[in-house]
């Protein structure tokens, strides 16, 4: 089996995966070209100016998950620190706040996943195991995990891939970068520049074109650049609207065999703690659960910044699909209103900033992130394949690791792409 052993690579894509790859090739001395539709790097790290909320906050990636060594690694090289999330998790049931309790059935989960060989989606799984009215809190819980925390479709998405995470009962670490992951980015982007690495902002391909030596990428803009290898880093969503080659349109199609979930986030600066003061039992707070309509809340514990983060995630996002970005804000705080029994019309009027972004509405990206269905593992062979080819599909969604959908995955599969595209 022949391997591309190129001299001119273009990258597509400036977000985690593509800088990661980007700055290995530069490093090995290699020419380098990355193509950015959008006015920044980042892609869905999304940093918000400090001096709108006092800190820096994130639209889109906030939290480093577990382990994360290719991140901690990373972080190490560019003197960044993380800040471990401390504090308490409370729950809204019939009203009334308190501290999550146990579910009585969590052992006979934990045993039904032990002995689980074959994968199933998470709805089959509850249905197959846990289908009887005694379960329905767990059913509950579950289900608003996987829609919440994974952005995902428990009729799609798969239950091996998400075992590590349910027997670890959420209690794997979980921190924040100090300056958040926009910092993180900056470093990367830098670290490119300083080894040659040319970044085109601006810049949104629509066509790869294959050749007998070298190929060609077009941009909308009407710029071209030849390449011997090209990377694909964009978001699943994204790579119907590129113009590929057959062979490489074939492999594109395994695609729809990964899940791709959305995720609206607000982000709500108040002039107070208020929380706090309803509340002596909340200094602490960090995430809030809820059947509210905006299901998830946290707080920037340990740090005192008056701000309340909301998260609705999955499927159920479609509900909200018409909403403006100022209904979004409105919704988001009468969601608060409704959990704490206040007015929402004085919790308004106390804003001092307001962010609302739903990223199924961000035409660069078509949704928030990944996640693994019982098919994606030959999904991603298909798209991993290299065969010769000049063409190689990187990304979050194509992580090989326990970790799909998170920036750690994006980095690793940067940083492998890059390593299989030197030979």
């Amino acid at each position: 089996m022949t391997r591309p052993h190129p001299d001119r690579t273009v990258i597509i894509g400036a977000g985690a995966a593509g800088l990661m790859a980007a700055r290995e090739l530069g490093r090995a001395g290699r020419k380098v070209t990355v193509l950015e539709a959008r006015d920044r790097c980042g892609g869905r790290i999304h940093p918000l100016p400090a001096a709108e909320f006092g800190y820096p906050a994130e639209g889109g990636a906030e939290f480093v998950h577990g382990e994360a060594p290719v991140t901690h690694s990373l972080l190490r090289e560019a003197r960044l620190s993380l800040l471990p999330i401390e504090g308490a998790q409370w729950t809204v049931e019939d009203g009334k706040l308190s501290r999550e309790p146990q579910d009585p059935h969590e052992a006979q989960l934990h045993r039904a996943l032990q002995e689980l060989k074959d994968d199933l989606t998470v709805a089959e799984f509850l249905r197959r195991y846990f289908a009887g009215p005694e379960y329905g809190r767990l059913r509950h819980s579950i289900e608003r995990m996987v829609e919440g925390y994974d952005a995902a479709d428990p009729e799609r998405a798969s239950t091996l891939a998400l075992r590590d995470e349910w027997m670890d009962g959420g209690r794997c670490m979980q921190a924040r970068i100090a300056g958040g992951y926009g910092a993180l980015i900056d470093f990367l982007t830098a670290d490119c520049r300083n080894h040659a690495v040319a970044i085109h902002l601006g810049s949104a391909v629509s066509v790869i074109e294959a050749g007998n030596a070298r190929g060609l990428v077009r941009c909308a803009n009407g710029d071209a650049y030849e390449y011997d290898a090209v990377v694909l880093t964009v978001p699943l969503p994204l790579l119907k609207e590129i113009v590929l080659p057959p062979a490489e349109r074939e492999r594109a199609a395994a695609a729809a065999h990964i899940g791709f979930g959305n995720v609206i986030k607000i982000l709500l600066r108040f002039e107070t703690r208020w929380w706090v003061d309803k509340r002596m039992d909340l200094p602490d707070l960090t995430f809030l659960l809820s059947d509210g309509r905006i299901p998830v809340w946290w707080t920037q514990h340990p740090a005192e910044h008056p701000v309340l983060t909301g998260w609705f995630g999955g499927p159920k996002t479609e509900g909200m699909a018409r909403l403006n970005e100022q209904e979004l804000i409105e919704a988001g705080v009468g969601s608060l209103a409704d959990i704490f029994g206040l007015d929402p019309k004085q919790m308004m009027g106390s804003l001092v900033a307001a962010r609302a972004i739903n990223w199924a509405h961000d035409p660069l990206a078509g949704g928030a992130y990944s996640y693994a269905t019982p098919e994606t593992r030959a999904a991603q062979a298909v798209l991993s394949r290299i065969d010769g080819r000049a063409v190689f599909f990187s990304g979050e969604a194509l992580y090989r690791g326990q970790d799909t959908g998170t920036v750690e995955a994006a980095l690793g599969c940067g940083l492998e792409t890059a390593r299989t595209v030197l030979g």
